[in-house]
């Protein structure tokens, strides 16, 4: 292994060793307490050091990494206090994720490092959107993450350095080729001579270097995040490495033949460098034993102070608190208003048009770009072309397409570019071609939006938009009804409009909540629905339900296109008292404005598109039984779609649609 110091100080030489040898000697502990059961896990990252040193310390300290199972070099070398970190090892509540969290996936904000979720790759499309919004603030930065030579088979990996390399993001890639995906050697991982090839594929530059050499990984890190400022462009860095331990100190070493672990240790990256500092006469001897005792000592001393933290209290209502982020203090109503004063009448009171449902989300979207310079919009075709529905038909030309922008048909990494714009105090709106769609994006969305502000308290300030549903004639993925995907989720927030007046006052709302919003648009609603709109910029709260007429035989509880079916069957019915409730947020539900329909009527239907199991009329349903049963005076009914997909042929469409039965389940209740 040959060390070239090239023009590093004597300062930052010995700055590299004390990282290097403070990682080494708490994974040495780690390991000792492991054996005696005082943390539960252990992902060893012994033999790997070089490159978690390195990467971390060529890079400011206010540029984010995006960090992995091995990389606590990361953590140390952004001087996070080793007590704080070994409660979070311990799930103490005072570490970092408040004990809901293990190992290494948490993050901290306050040192630019964004926790991991087990899936690996979405790290990758996080560093793209923290690039992004480095490049929109023209800051001199460039954002890094980590992955594993089996990280690099996922889909998320192809989707991040493509976008990266289409947007020309100042994003650093760093592979960490170990050898082995917990088993699986490299090669059935894949078939290229090397990792770094890839780079070429996606029209990015790339090198290959041997990662236990530390000063060739800083050197590199180095030079190649000067190249991402210069060029504004991405990189990948593939380092060469072993790992000296299992997966997880459980898993075992068996499968690895011993001869690699005998070479590897010749490679030892802190016994090597060591060898080359005294070698080169850098320091004596006694200096590298006592900067030893004294980590010793320090590893002792901060351990000492996390085994007396104190024991776990749960509390409940915490715990329910901080699924959510806390909505920000409204803005007064002459800030929000800036923009669209010339919208009043010479008398100052708001003009109120008569205007289409997909006109509504339109304008609701262009005030909210108006009023938000950090507001970004993504999405495919919907640039120049205004989307598939033409919902931001011209934004570009006002806007621009930096804030309105065109992606690869990529949604995982579109959703986790959002998420990246998020921590650097960006706002984003992604359209999701259609709803359908999502499905390619889900983990993204359940596992990385939803949860990371319970999981080590970041926010998510994203909007999905989802053009939803059938009677389109548009066949089983371009129809589905999926809502009850997300409703399942504790984190989201789950907005389903039905009139262009909520339209509008949602999807301002959705915008301006911290926390990550799914917003159906039902695509039937666009061009057939008009309504009342204010002209001025207006907040719908989310949350809180409608109740669009007051009757007294039957409750239809219902959102989306069912309001409408409930209102036209109706104003046929005369002869009937009907209590619609129009829910416009599906999660929160609103239970007061439920329990007092069924106060109103004692006699329920939820009607909804989407399919009978599994759908959100099953836990209202419940949930009205277990909390309002005396004032039932029969079953809650369920009028739903079909169990099958949605089919493509007009007959077979409308036989499928729950309004087809809907006469058949009134009639039932009012005949109880």
């Amino acid at each position: 292994m040959f060390f070239d110091r090239k023009n590093i100080p004597p300062q930052l030489l010995w700055q590299l060793y004390k990282n290097l040898l403070l990682s080494r000697l708490i994974e040495e502990k780690m390991l000792v307490l492991l054996r005696q059961g005082k943390i539960s896990k252990w992902f060893s990252g012994i033999g790997q050091e070089a490159i978690s040193v390195g990467a971390t310390l060529a890079m400011q300290n206010d540029e984010w990494i995006m960090p992995l199972h091995r990389n606590l070099g990361v953590f140390t070398s952004r001087n996070m206090p080793l007590h704080k970190l070994f409660m979070q090892w311990q799930g103490n509540k005072n570490g970092y994720s408040k004990g809901r969290e293990r190992s290494f996936h948490f993050g901290s904000k306050e040192h630019f490092i964004c926790g991991m979720i087990s899936h690996l790759g979405p790290q990758l499309a996080i560093a793209d959107g923290v690039a992004l919004a480095y490049k929109l603030k023209k800051e001199k930065k460039v954002s890094l993450a980590f992955t594993g030579d089996g990280g690099t088979s996922e889909g998320d990996f192809h989707e991040a350095l493509n976008v990266a390399a289409v947007w020309d993001l100042p994003v650093i890639f760093v592979i960490e080729n170990n050898g082995y995906a917990l088993s699986t050697p490299v090669h059935e991982q894949y078939r290229c001579d090397g990792l770094v090839d890839k780079a070429r594929s996606y029209g990015m530059e790339g090198v290959r270097i041997e990662g236990n050499n530390v000063l060739e990984v800083y050197d590199t890190i180095h030079g190649v995040r000067e190249y991402c400022i210069r060029k504004q462009k991405p990189y990948l860095v593939e380092c060469m490495t072993f790992r000296m331990r299992g997966h997880e100190e459980a898993s075992g070493i068996k499968y690895v033949p011993e001869k690699l672990f005998e070479e590897w240790a010749e490679k030892d990256p802190i016994k090597r460098y060591e060898e080359y500092l005294l070698s080169q006469q850098l320091f004596l001897p006694d200096e590298i034993e006592n900067v030893k005792t004294e980590i010793r000592k320090y590893i002792e001393k901060e351990l000492s102070i996390g085994f007396h933290a104190t024991a776990m209290a749960v509390d409940t209502s915490e715990e329910l608190h901080d699924v959510f982020y806390s909505s920000l203090p409204k803005k007064t109503k002459s800030s929000v208003h800036k923009h669209i004063r010339k919208s009043e009448t010479s008398s100052g009171s708001h003009v109120v048009r008569d205007i289409r449902f997909v006109d509504a989300i339109r304008e609701g979207l262009q005030q909210s770009m108006r009023n938000n310079d950090n507001l970004v919009l993504m999405g495919q075709d919907i640039a120049d072309y205004g989307g598939v529905f033409k919902v931001t038909e011209d934004f570009v030309n006002e806007f621009g397409k930096e804030r309105v922008r065109n992606t690869p048909l990529c949604e995982s990494a579109i959703v986790g570019a959002a998420l990246g714009l998020s921590l650097e105090g960006f706002k984003s709106v992604m359209e999701m071609q259609f709803a359908d769609f999502v499905s390619v994006g889900f983990n993204q969305v359940v596992n990385n939006l939803a949860k990371i502000h319970y999981r080590w308290g970041q926010n998510a300030d994203v909007v999905i938009r989802m053009p939803t549903g059938g009677t389109v004639n548009a066949g089983p993925f371009h129809s589905q009804s999926n809502e009850a995907w997300f409703i399942h989720t504790p984190g989201l927030k789950v907005v389903y409009p039905s009139t262009p007046a909520d339209a509008k006052g949602l999807i301002i709302a959705a915008i301006n909540d911290p926390n990550p919003v799914i917003f159906f648009e039902h695509k039937a609603l666009y061009r057939k629905i008009t309504g009342d709109v204010d002209e001025v910029y207006f907040e719908t709260e989310i949350g809180k339900a409608r109740q669009v007429c007051e009757g007294n035989d039957i409750s239809i509880i219902t959102y989306g296109l069912g309001v409408h079916w409930a209102l036209d069957y109706a104003a046929q019915h005369s002869e009937v008292s009907f209590d619609v409730l129009d829910l416009r947020t599906l999660l929160p539900l609103d239970y007061d404005a439920i329990k007092a329909s069924v106060n109103h009527t004692g006699k329920v239907l939820v009607l909804h598109e989407d399919t009978l199991t599994g759908g959100v009329g099953g836990e209202i349903s419940a949930w009205i039984c277990e909390h309002c049963f005396e004032l039932l005076d029969a079953p809650v009914m369920r009028c739903a779609s079909l169990d099958t997909p949605v089919p493509f042929n007009a007959e077979l469409e409308k036989n499928f649609m729950a309004d087809s039965r809907l006469h058949s389940y009134i009639q039932k209740l009012l005949n109880y």
